[in-house]
């Protein structure tokens, strides 16, 4: 499993939408801007996390995007696969694995279910409120007088 840049941006994407969230909708050029992603990049990701109800979108002069819940009730795992789909490092495990006929002899079978159950765990334990919080740690550790 390799997460791609869309994946990544999507994640940056989301903690800039919960950073930058100050009851008004935030514009995908400023995102674009902050994060040093093309603007028309982040609308293709933008369209899948709004397809997903990851975010919504608000029309008019004051418009853009915003989270639809708390950064706390989204997990990594909910993001990532929005936008990557099955996150499994094989084919014959995961929510999509295909009906493996060798599974019940297959001693690699048991290494790939343990990978997938690691995987899922650090990927749903994580919410963006948790990345938030590693951000304002970050930041408080580079303040300097």
């Amino acid at each position: 499993m390799r997460i791609s840049t869309r994946g990544k941006n999507a994640i940056k994407l989301m903690l800039d939408l919960a950073t930058y969230d100050h009851g008004e909708p935030v514009r995908l050029k400023d995102i674009a801007k902050r994060q040093n992603i093309s603007e028309k990049y982040l609308e293709q990701i933008v369209a899948v996390l709004h397809k997903a109800a990851l975010v919504k979108s608000i029309r008019g002069a004051h418009g853009g995007y915003a989270l639809n819940y708390p950064p706390e009730k989204y997990t990594v795992g909910q993001i990532l696969k929005a936008v990557e789909g099955d996150l499994s490092p094989t084919d014959c495990v995961g929510e999509n694995g295909i009906l493996c006929e060798n599974k019940g002899i297959c001693v690699s079978y048991r290494l790939w279910e343990k990978l997938d159950a690691a995987i899922n765990d650090v990927l749903e334990g994580i919410t963006l409120a948790d990345m938030l919080e590693w951000q304002n740690e970050l930041l408080v550790d580079q303040y300097v007088i």
